[in-house]
C-alpha cells in the first residue's frame, strides 16, 4: 500500500487546521480594541479638556493590541500557501 497518499492528507489536513487556529487570534485584538475605544470614550466624557492626551495614548495601544492579529493572519497564509509545497516537496 502507498502511505505517500495518507502522508499527503494528513499534511494537508494539519496545515488547514494549523491556519483556521492562527486566524482565531483576530479575535483577541477586536475585543480588545473595542474595550479600549469605549473607555477612551468614557475618558474623554468624563473630562473633555484631556481629548488629545487620551486619543493618542488609545491609539497608540490599538496599533500595538492589532500586531497580535496580524501575527496570526500572516500565519494562517504561510500555513495555506507556503507550508504544504514545502512539506509536499519531499514526499
Amino acid at each position: 500500500m502507498d502511505f505517500t497518499v495518507l502522508a499527503k492528507g494528513i499534511t494537508l489536513a494539519g496545515c488547514a487546521i494549523g491556519a483556521g487556529l492562527a486566524l482565531i487570534a483576530g479575535i483577541g485584538p477586536g475585543i480588545g480594541e473595542g474595550s479600549a475605544v469605549a473607555k477612551a470614550l468614557e475618558a474623554i466624557g468624563r473630562q473633555p479638556e484631556c481629548k488629545g492626551d487620551v486619543t493618542s495614548t488609545m491609539l497608540l495601544g490599538c496599533a500595538v493590541a492589532e500586531t497580535t492579529g496580524i501575527y496570526g493572519f500572516v500565519t494562517g497564509l504561510l500555513l495555506i500557501f507556503v507550508a504544504p509545497g514545502m512539506f509536499l516537496g519531499r514526499l
